[in-house]
């Protein structure tokens, strides 16, 4: 879900053409996507795509096709995947896990009734990633020769420690918690981007990426990040769903700029119910544990590998993955920033 201060965030939020990041190192947070793919890339009915022994290959579609039109875009990503989260998300995992199981219930009486619109909306709601869609996400980025980072913890604080360390340029994710976590740069929509039809509807939106930088958003609500850390807190992280009820982000935004982040913690201890106590959340969120020895190198992708990964165990289409397999090598030439790609 995220820390929700979408509004605090839009006025320095902008628009960037795809083209403009050519030669740019970007972390993307791993969980993110997956959960992306195989929310989006379905049969009408909510169905995700399947092989013929019954393995779901969303996953794998969206990865392959998506990272590749990253790579052709002249766009060095690399992917960081969640290890072990902080104790005190335990309590909403678990209710996670049960609204997704509430999704798959609602999913199959939708399909009995014969409501193919309201299927795919629970269908949606119901994803999870599992140990072998994580393995299988692994294994295909190494055969393409794109470097991951299995996170000790959070993938969002590590894909910040990355870009505050000026290993990449950008950490991406949907979610605004890599702003928390400190990152300089953070982009949204970069494995979304182009046409996408809404939900229920007939019509499109085209979805470009969007850039939030966090000199700038600090420097627009007239705060530290320490302060930006307490209003996710007052509104609700993944560690205190919720937050302080009648708390939204610009009654958030009020109280910590008129209020020392002690005195604010002092007070809304008064109404606190969460086990974890808001001085660990933020803790957590200024000193998460990040693995500092990491390196990132780009290889030449084993496109036998690719191959018998996509097409042998999972039936994809030969001639479409060779296709974009060729494609992806003629656009190595035309990189106009990428003076050493394969570093």
């Amino acid at each position: 879900m995220g820390v929700n201060i979408s509004e605090l965030v839009e006025p320095v939020k902008k628009e960037v053409e795809i083209e403009s990041l050519v030669g740019r190192k970007i972390a993307i947070d791993a969980m993110n996507v997956l959960y992306q793919f195989l929310s989006i890339i379905r049969q009408p009915d909510g169905t995700p795509l399947k092989d013929s022994k019954g393995n779901i290959t969303s996953h794998l579609s969206g990865l392959f096709y998506r990272t590749t039109k990253l790579l052709q875009a002249g766009i060095k990503p690399c992917y960081v995947f969640d290890g072990k989260p902080p104790q005190f998300k335990e309590k909403t995992n678990l209710e996670r896990m049960e609204r997704r199981e509430e999704a798959r219930r609602k999913y199959k009486e939708a399909l009995e009734r014969g409501d193919v619109e309201e299927a795919r909306k629970w269908a949606q709601q119901g994803v999870k990633v599992d140990e072998d869609i994580v393995k299988d996400a692994k294994d295909l980025l190494d055969a393409m020769g794109i470097p991951y980072i299995q996170a000790p913890s959070e993938g969002e604080a590590q894909a910040a420690f990355l870009c505050k360390e000026g290993k990449v340029w950008a950490a991406s994710s949907q979610d605004y918690d890599s702003l928390l976590f400190g990152t300089p740069i953070l982009l949204r929509n970069i494995t979304i981007t182009g046409k996408r039809k809404l939900p229920g509807k007939e019509s499109y939106i085209e979805i470009k990426p969007e850039m939030i930088r966090l000199e700038d958003l600090l420097k627009h609500l007239g705060i530290e990040r320490k302060k930006l850390i307490l209003i996710g807190i007052l509104v609700g992280t993944d560690y205190d769903p919720g937050g302080i009820s009648g708390i939204g982000p610009k009654r958030a935004l009020e109280l910590v700029r008129t209020k020392s982040v002690e005195k604010v913690i002092e007070e809304i201890k008064k109404d606190w119910k969460f086990d974890v106590k808001p001085e660990e959340i933020l803790e957590f969120f200024e000193n998460p544990p990040v693995e500092k020895n990491c390196e990132l190198k780009w290889k030449e992708p084993d496109e036998e590998k690719v191959k018998k990964i996509l097409c042998d165990e999972h039936d994809f289409s030969v001639e479409r993955v060779e296709n974009t397999l060729a494609k992806l090598r003629d656009s190595k030439g035309t990189q106009s920033r990428l003076d050493s790609w394969f570093k």
